[in-house]
């Protein structure tokens, strides 16, 4: 299982995440509340927001409480103030990893992760101290029941850079700036994605035994559970064998 893959990064743990939909839900409306505020609170003029909506759709939240969030971060009284901020640092194995938050006290996120860091025997670091090992990149995802021809075709016709098409569906690839603008071709024809956004892809990997990606995959846990983290990346790689063994 390569930690480049985004999806089946975070497959053995589908099981934990499903029991923590009140959490996933909280993170999905905080992106809805900055996407809004930063932008305007209408969809049809803020990919961001649009990209945001679709994605708590997808996970069943209801046009109210998505509707809600929406006036919530254009009202007047609106106090969050949420901020993006990346964190970057070592864990076991000398793994690299890095965090994605929203947060409205960075004080206090940044002494959250540099707990969890230290306690399974990585650090912190400063900013740009493990990008390097990353690519930039956006990807959006579709089921294998899209039929591939008709992905490529429209990808190509949309500016995607590239498209991977397997038994587990397709992956297209593109540019930051031509995101929104591919994702939105795809959804006038193919309908809402099973995934899309902005992700941090591995150029250099670390494989990992059993006892190593354990402890990997303890502290991607503890991180991800944080209200403020929306996304997690970490450039490990390890066996279908060791796959099978940590999600018995």
């Amino acid at each position: 299982m390569a930690g480049h893959s985004h999806a089946k990064n975070i497959m053995h743990r589908k099981g934990a995440q499903d029991a923590k939909r009140a959490r996933i839900y909280a993170k999905l409306i905080r992106e809805i509340t900055v996407a809004a505020k930063e932008g305007l609170p209408d969809p049809n003029f803020n990919p961001r927001l649009r990209a945001g909506i679709g994605a708590a759709l997808k996970q069943n939240m209801t046009r109210d409480a998505i509707d809600r969030a929406i006036k919530k971060a254009a009202g007047a009284g609106a106090q969050e103030n949420y901020e993006s901020v990346r964190y970057e640092g070592y864990g076991p194995a000398g793994v690299a990893v890095i965090v994605e938050a929203l947060t409205d006290n960075r004080n206090r996120t940044a002494s959250v992760l540099r707990a969890a860091f230290n306690k399974s025997g990585g650090a912190l670091g400063e900013m740009n101290s493990v990008a390097f090992m990353f690519n930039r990149l956006a990807a959006i995802r579709y089921p294998a029941s899209v039929d591939a021809d008709a992905m490529l075709e429209a990808a190509i016709e949309a500016g995607a850079d590239e498209v991977v098409s397997d038994a587990d569906g397709h992956e297209v690839q593109t540019t930051i700036d031509n995101f929104f603008s591919v994702r939105d071709a795809l959804v006038q024809k193919f309908g809402e994605p099973a995934e899309a956004g902005i992700e941090w892809r591995p150029n250099m990997s670390v494989n990992l035994d059993e006892d190593k990606a354990a402890s990997v995959l303890k502290l991607l846990d503890i991180l991800e559970d944080d209200d403020d983290v929306q996304n997690v990346y970490a450039n490990f790689e390890m066996s279908e064998d060791v796959l099978a063994k940590l999600s018995a």
